[in-house]
């Protein structure tokens, strides 16, 4: 069987996924990207050709750059408080313990919750009036009186991260856990018999084979931290005066609620840049750990 034959067979067998990727994401990128370029007013509609001032007026607004600050900020704490709680928690289930094997299924359980369930539950334990945090902080000491978490500008975007590590943490916990388990048990005795400390040997014997899979760990953390929608929505919907309004929300808001359907595709196009930034990272860093393996 000739090699051309292979490659057009290989490329029949794909002509049905092409068609459904034009379909489903080829189409409508390609009609925001003409939206975006026009002062139409709904998704959908024609409106005038007005070039670039889309984003200009974007790029150089304050309801973008506040927005993109948000997303920055957020996307920073989530990801490094994840990180630290899923290399702390993977390095205590690596341990030998009755009952091992059921806390790790436990940890699951927050991963595998819904967001939007997520963030009703957490929206519970924030409330005001009869939230499980303000009550445990109260009857410690810690409070005098309830508080509105959510309801205060400089408290909301860390109640929201908070929510976002609980659930996402134990994603970086598994990955990292499954590094743990390829270091050889005899280099570990070993440095032990040498006098190595708890910090040497996981900066010298554990840390190698935690680096590259939390690198990627950290890239789909950051993409994922980066386009963040649903826990906020479902939390604040933006406030309280718009200080947990990330990119996506603005984007959301811009094209549906004000109904300014141009402004809001030029947003999303910038905002689906800066995240085909990181995964061109992923994808360049896979690539490097294929070479290197």
């Amino acid at each position: 069987m000739s090699s051309a034959w292979i490659t057009t067979r290989a490329w029949l067998l794909m002509l049905p996924l092409l068609f459904v990727m034009v379909a489903v994401i080829g189409w409508p990128l390609a009609d925001t990207v003409r939206l975006s370029f026009t002062d139409a007013r709904l998704v959908g509609t024609s409106g005038d050709y007005v070039g670039l001032a889309n984003y200009a007026k974007v790029l150089t607004g304050r309801p973008f750059l506040g927005a993109l600050g948000n997303t920055a900020w957020f996307a920073v704490l989530s990801v490094a408080a994840e990180m630290l709680l899923g290399v702390l928690a993977a390095l205590l289930l690596d341990q030998e313990f009755r009952g091992r094997a059921f806390v790790r299924g436990l940890m699951i359980l927050p991963w595998a919750l819904p967001t939007v369930v997520n963030a009703m539950l957490w929206r519970l334990i924030y409330n005001p009036e009869y939230g499980a945090l303000n009550s445990l902080l109260v009857q410690l000491g810690i409070l005098s009186d309830y508080r509105s978490w959510l309801g205060q500008p400089g408290s909301a975007l860390f109640a929201i991260v908070a929510a976002d590590c609980w659930k996402n943490f134990p994603l970086v916990a598994l990955i990292a856990l499954a590094a743990l388990q390829a270091v050889p048990r005899d280099i570990k005795a070993a440095a032990i018999v040498d006098g190595a400390g708890p910090w040497a040997r996981f900066r010298f014997v554990i840390w190698p084979y935690l680096a590259g899979p939390l690198t990627i760990a950290l890239v789909l953390r950051t993409i994922e931290a980066f386009k963040v929608f649903d826990i906020i929505w479902v939390m604040t919907r933006g406030g309280p005066i718009n200080s947990t309004r990330t990119l996506s929300i603005l984007v959301y808001q811009e094209a549906f609620s004000f109904q300014r359907a141009g402004t809001g595709a030029s947003m999303a196009l910038i905002v689906t840049l800066i995240i085909t930034v990181f995964a061109s990272a992923y994808i360049a860093m896979m690539r490097r750990s294929g070479s290197k393996a």
